[in-house]
């Protein structure tokens, strides 16, 4: 897994070897594969591959994955952890577009 053309998961931020693991038992082992996915789709494969709901915060850790590979600066995986609530939540949360119905009161 280690390489030297920055595809290797581990040099993203919050992405350690145990979190690497999270990723290839859904057969992600480069960043580039992180770009325009769904971290909530993402995460409850991993949650499938393993039998179980996985902790939360492993969601925290993947939308920050996923922005990383997208190009997006790195940020501590508390700083999603807003965000993933309101997914989980089921608040209707658009990656790409924001959140729905954002801007009005």
């Amino acid at each position: 897994m280690t390489s030297s053309d920055g595809s290797d998961l581990t040099t993203l931020v919050n992405v350690g070897r145990s979190v690497a693991r999270y990723f290839e038992r859904i057969g992600i082992t480069e960043i580039a594969q992180l770009r325009d996915r769904d971290p909530v789709e993402l995460y409850e494969r991993m949650s499938a591959a393993f039998g179980q709901r996985l902790d939360p915060c492993l969601l925290d850790t993947v939308m920050s994955a996923v922005d990383q590979a997208e190009g997006l600066p790195a940020r501590p995986w508390w700083h999603y952890t807003p965000e993933r609530k309101r997914l989980l939540a089921g608040e209707g949360h658009d990656r790409a577009g924001g959140t729905a119905g954002e801007g009005t009161a």
